[in-house]
């Protein structure tokens, strides 16, 4: 009997939920290919070894950018090796539910949806990432009452007020942890002149990265390429400049979270004063970020227990009660 499988197609990871085992598999969705042959070499965290540091033959890619399919092709590849990795076989052929950012199109809705069933699925269906998020952290989103979800991913910031089972209000924005990473490499190439890969700027980022000033703040040691001779250089960054490098991001997000705020229905507005924002995410977990929207925002904010693996357990909560939750798939609501 082929177990179901829920997965969140993220644009930084990748994670697999397996019906009654829980979490399987949580890997970067990097794909690293052969350019001459169009062989897959490797996937996740072998993949993102790879990453800056290949012959030009081979090369690592990220199939989503933006909450976008940028390539479906090696979409379509890397959900076959999900699936494969998951036990999928021509005897074992489970229903798949697939997370996906809801600013997704409808051209790109209907390539992940075949290209799942072409994998090797009986049945694949869709569900939205704020949604799959609100089930993951057991918000009563059946009840009249607000929910709001902010989902800060690699490529995009999501936020949802939920109510009755159905989204009320959306703000989707093109920005997440890879903006933050493009912008502190942006940041040390024109103040210091100094050439990072984006691994080395996501690791300023976890390390001095914040979105307010605070007792943590220290300096770190960066190494990377001299724009002006070519060779190796060290320098040591501030918090302070990383904060500044990173504030023009962090604000987008928080008024992306101020949009979907401002067009709340008034008595959902009022609850949120009670239950707060809810933030899920790798990008919510950036120092001094919840503190910060709490301000800015005047309404509670908590950061979810588990922020990174939200999503995939909400969609794993989807599997275990397949037919009550149908209804919250996006087909089901369209």
């Amino acid at each position: 009997m082929a177990r179901d499988l829920a997965i969140d197609l993220g644009t930084a990871n990748t994670l697999v939920y397996k019906q009654g085992e829980g979490i399987i598999m949580n890997e970067p969705t990097v794909i690293a290919k052969n350019r001459r042959t169009n062989e897959v070499l490797a996937t996740g965290h072998e993949a993102w070894d790879m990453i800056g540091r290949t012959p030009s033959f081979i090369v690592a890619v990220r199939p989503l950018r933006g909450g976008a399919i940028t390539d479906f092709e090696t979409t379509e590849q890397m959900i076959r090796l999900l699936l494969k990795r998951a036990g999928v076989s021509r005897f074992a052929r489970p229903k798949v539910l697939i997370c996906v950012p809801s600013a997704i199109t409808e051209v790109e809705r209907r390539a992940v949806t075949e290209a799942t069933r072409r994998a090797g699925a009986a049945d694949a269906q869709l569900l939205e990432q704020p949604m799959a998020a609100a089930i993951g952290a057991d918000l009563p989103i059946e009840e009249p009452i607000a929910n709001m979800v902010v989902d800060i991913g690699g490529g995009t910031t999501e936020t949802a007020v939920i109510s009755l089972g159905g989204i009320v209000t959306l703000r989707a924005e093109r920005v997440g942890g890879f903006t933050m990473d493009e912008a502190i490499q942006g940041w040390v190439r024109k103040e210091h002149g100094l050439a990072i890969g984006e691994r080395t700027a996501e690791e300023i980022k976890k390390q001095i990265g914040s979105a307010q000033p605070s007792a943590a703040d220290r300096d770190a040691e960066v190494k990377g390429r001299d724009l002006v001779t070519g060779l190796p250089k060290t320098v040591v960054l501030t918090a302070a400049e990383i904060r500044e490098a990173l504030d023009e991001v962090v604000t987008q997000m928080i008024d992306s979270v101020k949009e979907c705020l401002a067009v709340t229905p008034p008595e959902l507005a009022q609850d949120l004063l009670m239950r707060g924002i809810y933030l899920v995410g790798g990008g919510a977990l950036l120092r001094g970020l919840p503190e910060r929207l709490q301000y800015e925002t005047k309404v509670p904010v908590q950061l979810s227990p588990q922020p990174l693996e939200a999503v995939v357990l909400g969609a794993g909560h989807c599997i275990e009660n397949y037919q009550a939750l149908r209804g919250m798939f996006m087909d089901a609501r369209r």
